[in-house]
């Protein structure tokens, strides 16, 4: 199998819906299209299936309802040939191991040769350069952080799946990761989903907004973000960013405010709000 093995995917979800064990609904009739190479923000409040529904499509979970195809295959068969990348907020990195031998297991485990060269460039173009010896307890969270992302993107995915992946961190630095590591899956026109909490961040980095209600997660509204790349932080201080970054947080709170309505009296598909 060629080093690049994924061309970015389209990723479809038809009728998506998941409840757990205990009964607890996460996810219900997501209707949801990606568009190859486009980067998508999830946002929504606290606990209302954002990262139910990105463990779905990253074949970590497996749905009650529905399906998802990512370029014409299940998830699973994706993420079985490295076809796409996760990364949490908790990076995760294998203590006894330095940062190159964290980002070299990601090839392994996909069964491909690891080449230094390309590990070290990667991990330059992160912002770790220097630091290729050195073990995940004398980096810090930022530090940390990249590595992780590092990691994800070695295998050159064609499918890129983050969720809250600057959460963990100092706000300083959350921005400086925020600014910093987008420009390489961006460069390579990756298929990204992103779950974030932070509206600006959506805005800033996406494509496409999509707000989803309280749980049962359920789409309230699909906004497009057609501001020019490459951003800064500076584009949700513009007008045409602050008014995206206001619909945003306009759909989050009509959302809330539906999902604390009684079901019969909520709009269904193709009624006004």
């Amino acid at each position: 199998m060629p080093a690049d093995v994924s061309a970015p995917p389209e990723v479809i979800c038809s009728g998506l819906g998941k409840t757990f064990a205990d009964g607890t609904e996460a996810v219900r009739d997501i209707d949801l299209r990606f568009s190859a190479g486009q980067t998508t923000a999830l946002v929504g409040p606290s606990g209302c299936g954002k990262s139910t529904l990105l463990r779905m499509i990253a074949g970590l979970e497996a749905p009650n309802a529905g399906r998802i195809e990512i370029g014409g295959a299940p998830p699973r068969a994706t993420l079985d040939r490295a076809g796409l990348a996760v990364a949490f907020q908790d990076p995760s990195l294998l203590p006894w191991r330095s940062v190159r031998g964290n980002i070299a297991l990601a090839l392994g485990l996909a069964r491909r040769r690891a080449d230094p060269a390309e590990i070290d460039r990667l991990i330059s173009l992160v912002g770790l350069e220097g630091f290729g010896d050195t073990r995940p307890a004398a980096l810090s969270g930022g530090m940390r952080q990249r590595a992780a992302m590092a990691r994800a993107l070695v295998t050159k995915p064609g499918l890129l799946l983050l969720d809250e992946p600057f959460g963990a961190v100092d706000e300083l630095t959350r921005r400086q990761l925020a600014q910093d590591l987008p420009k390489l899956w961006e460069a390579r026109g990756t298929t990204t989903i992103l779950v974030t909490h932070s509206v600006s961040e959506a805005v800033m980095l996406s494509d496409r907004v999509v707000v989803l209600s309280p749980r049962p997660a359920r789409i309230v509204e699909e906004i497009a973000i057609p501001l020019p790349r490459p951003r800064s932080e500076d584009v949700v201080r513009t007008a045409a960013g602050a008014g995206l970054v206001d619909r945003v947080f306009g759909a989050l709170a009509r959302g809330v405010a539906e999902g604390m309505r009684p079901v019969s009296d909520r709009p269904t598909e193709g009624q006004p709000r």
